[in-house]
């Protein structure tokens, strides 16, 4: 398959590392002008020039803010006021047991993880809508469908962007604009290369290997046995986002190597 992006203006959330930078990285491949967004102007900066060294040619610029607030969509909005493909991205995680969660953390969680693809898609759809083509991509999780029990505020809140998606992909009906929700399982991103990297100095192992271990005692329904790579999940987002993809709208899409254990 030939994936064009050329002529597209894609915006990646939280794209400063990890699954976000890879996304980036492969739209940038297929073409599209990229926008990068973080909290802050070095990280920001940063990623552009790792992306402009592997992706000759890049068009690709930054706009560094906070979505996890309502001025924080409001500046990337004001920097960037339209866009083609929207990769709802951003996002936090961390264990903490239920009931040691306090109010205020819910509420971050719920700023950042669903409230900053909501203010976002409601900016950017009108006008993909008038365009009459337009992607909307909404980074979930099999932790939607998995809850964690030692996450479980960050669970609701991938299981939120699942309603979120598949509701605008009908209020979107027949406009030209595709939304979908795609859901990685456990991936070798930085944040979980830096978890593991003590415990594989310990055991002698790889970062690879010390992955795959914790997959297989974590998330033993693992069908592939190890964790995905960032690039792998970045795959999946690039395809959907494309005209290939056009037929493919409200869906939830797993990347998770086959760790949720159902056939629907």
């Amino acid at each position: 398959m030939n994936i064009d992006l050329s002529n597209k203006t894609a915006i990646v959330t939280g794209s400063t590392a990890g699954i976000g930078l890879a996304i980036a990285k492969g739209l940038a491949q297929a073409g599209a002008t990229v926008v990068i967004n973080g909290r802050t102007q070095a990280a920001v900066d940063k990623a552009i020039s790792a992306i402009r060294q592997t992706v000759a040619g890049a068009a690709i610029r930054g706009v560094a803010a906070d979505l996890g607030t309502a001025q924080g969509c409001d500046a990337l909005v004001a920097a960037e006021p339209s866009a083609d493909i929207l990769v709802n991205n951003v996002g936090i995680f961390g264990p903490q047991d239920f009931f040691d969660i306090p109010d205020s953390e819910w509420t971050r969680f719920f700023e950042v993880n669903i409230m900053s693809g909501v203010r976002l898609s409601r900016a950017y759809a009108p006008g993909m809508m008038a365009r009459k083509w337009g992607r909307i991509v909404f980074l979930s999780s099999e932790s939607a469908l998995n809850i964690p029990a030692d996450m479980i505020h960050y669970g609701f809140t991938k299981t939120g962007y699942l309603a979120i998606s598949r509701g605008l992909a009908k209020r979107l009906a027949g406009t030209g604009v595709t939304v979908n929700a795609v859901l990685p399982g456990p991936t070798l991103s930085e944040g979980v290369e830096a978890m593991l990297k003590d415990a594989a100095a310990r055991a002698g192992q790889s970062i690879e290997d010390a992955a795959a271990a914790f997959v297989r005692a974590h998330r033993s329904s693992s069908i592939i046995q190890r964790a995905a790579t960032v690039d792998e999940v970045a795959n999946m987002v690039v395809y959907v986002a494309s005209p290939l993809a056009s037929a493919t709208t409200g869906a939830a899409l797993r990347v998770d190597g086959g760790v949720v254990d159902t056939i629907a």
